[in-house]
C-alpha cells in the first residue's frame, strides 16, 4: 500500500530534504491508515526546515499556508504538503492557535495533534517514530487524546465531534478519559463554524458503525448542541457509500423541518436537490411507482428511497425489478426525445401561447412515458385533436 504514487512521491520530497541536511517524516492520518492497512490518498510531509528552508531546496512551490508552516511542493510526480515541526499559541476562539511557533524538535510538533493514533510519524526508511503510544492505541482500536484531553478539545473544540466520526468510521471506542472531556466539553462545539461540522458528518455518514457513532454523539452530549435529532436507535443498520444518502436519511428522520435543519449545515443546492428527491420518491412509495417516477428520479434517489423503505421496515410495494432495467424500458429516457414542442402546439391549435402550453406538453410527456401514446408527431398531433383542440 505504500508502494502506490502519493507514497512514493512524499518519499521523494523526503530524500531531497534530508539531502539538503534537514529531518523529515511522513505524519498524521496516512501514517495511522497505513498501520490499519487503509489506503491513504494525502500523505503530508513534516519538517524540521523553515519555510523559507523547504522552498530554498525544491524548485517549484506555492505557499498555501505558509503562515502555520505549509508549504506545498512539486515535484514531477505531484504534489505534495510539508509543513514545518511547530507548536501552537492560544486557541482563544476555540478553533485556532492564535499564533504557531516553528521549532525543530519533532516530538514538540507531534506533542500538538489530537489523538495519539494520529500522533505517529514514519520516517523513510519505514520505521516508526511513536512518542504518546498510539500504536498501542491503534491496536486496541481506542481513540485517546495526546496529552490532557480536556486542553486538546479546549484547543479546538471540533476535535471532539472528529473523535465521534473516527469512532464510527474505524468502529473504535473511544477512551474513558477522553470521553469524559468530551462531556465536559460539549457546549464548545457551538464555537465551530457549521461547515466544519457538516465536513465531520460527511465522513460519519460514510463509517462502518454509523450506529454505534451516532450512539456516542449521545452519551458525549454532543447532539445536545447539534441541529436535529440524530436518533441513534433509527440508525442500527445504516451503511451507505455516499455522504449524500447519508443527509437524505437524516433529513428523513427531522420530519417536516428537514430544509431549515439541513440549510444550518450548509448543504449546496446540488446536495439539497439530491435529497429533496430522495424524500419525495420515497413518499411516493407508499401509492406504488409508475413509469412517470422512473422517468423523473435518477437510479440512485430511488435506490435511496428503497433501502431508507427497507431499514424502516415500511409496508409498501417495492419494484419487482432492478431500478435501471425499468428505465431502460421506458419508451424515452429525456423530455428532449419527445419530438414535439410549444410551438407545435400554437401552430396546431391556433391559440395565443400562455400557461396551458406547458400543461399539455406536460401531459404528452406522461402519457409517453406510460405507453398511452407513440412518440410520434403525427400520432400527437391526432392525440391532441381527439383530447384538447376540439374543444376550443
Amino acid at each position: 500500500m505504500q508502494n502506490n504514487k502519493e507514497w512514493q512521491t512524499a518519499y521523494s520530497v523526503i530524500e531531497q530534504l534530508e539531502q539538503a541536511g534537514f529531518e523529515a517524516v511522513i505524519v498524521g492520518g496516512a501514517v495511522r491508515d497505513a498501520l490499519l492497512n487503509r489506503p491513504a490518498h494525502d500523505v503530508d510531509v513534516a519538517t524540521n526546515a523553515l519555510p523559507e528552508e523547504v522552498k530554498s531546496v525544491f524548485q517549484r512551490t506555492v505557499d498555501i499556508g505558509i503562515q502555520h508552516g505549509t508549504v506545498l511542493v512539486i515535484v514531477p510526480a505531484g504534489p505534495v504538503e510539508v509543513t514545518t515541526y511547530r507548536t501552537d499559541g492560544e486557541y482563544t476562539d476555540h478553533r485556532r492557535p492564535d499564533k504557531v511557533q516553528f521549532v525543530r524538535s519533532l516530538q514538540d510538533d507531534l506533542q500538538r495533534r489530537d489523538f495519539t493514533m494520529n500522533a505517529i510519524a514514519m520516517r523513510h526508511d519505514g520505521t516508526f517514530v511513536d512518542y504518546y503510544g498510539g500504536r498501542q492505541d491503534i491496536e486496541l482500536r481506542v481513540i485517546r487524546a495526546v496529552g490532557d484531553a480536556d486542553k486538546r478539545f479546549a484547543e479546538d473544540a471540533l476535535r471532539m465531534l472528529r473523535a465521534i466520526r473516527f469512532s464510527a468510521q474505524l468502529d473504535f471506542t473511544i477512551a474513558k478519559d477522553t470521553m469524559t472531556a468530551i462531556q465536559n466539553r460539549a457546549p464548545d462545539i457551538a464555537f465551530i463554524a457549521k461547515e466544519r461540522i457538516k465536513a465531520e458528518l460527511d465522513k460519519l455518514w460514510l463509517g462502518t458503525s454509523v450506529f454505534s457513532g451516532l450512539q456516542k454523539l449521545e452519551e458525549s452530549g454532543l447532539a445536545a448542541y447539534l441541529h436535529g435529532n440524530f436518533q441513534a436507535h433509527r440508525w442500527y443498520d445504516f451503511r451507505t457509500e455516499d455522504k449524500h444518502v447519508g443527509w437524505a436519511y437524516f433529513a428523513l428522520l427531522q420530519g417536516a423541518n428537514w430544509r431549515e435543519i439541513l440549510r444550518d449545515y450548509r448543504l449546496s443546492n446540488k446536495e439539497m436537490a439530491f435529497v429533496k428527491a430522495v424524500l419525495t420518491a420515497y413518499e411516493a412509495l407508499n401509492s406504488g411507482w409508475t413509469n412517470i417516477h422512473y422517468f423523473t428520479y435518477k437510479e440512485q434517489e430511488l435506490e435511496a428511497a428503497i433501502y431508507f423503505a427497507k431499514l424502516l421496515q415500511l409496508d409498501v410495494c417495492l419494484p419487482s425489478q432492478p431500478i435501471r432495467v425499468l428505465q431502460d424500458q421506458l419508451p424515452i429516457q429525456q423530455k428532449q426525445e419527445v419530438v414535439v414542442n410549444g410551438a407545435d402546439l400554437l401552430k396546431w391549435s391556433g391559440k395565443k401561447g400562455g400557461p396551458w402550453v406547458k400543461e399539455v406538453l406536460g401531459d404528452i410527456l406522461e402519457a409517453i412515458i406510460h405507453n398511452e401514446l407513440e412518440n410520434d408527431q403525427e400520432r400527437i398531433k391526432n392525440w391532441l385533436d381527439c383530447h384538447y383542440f376540439h374543444e376550443a
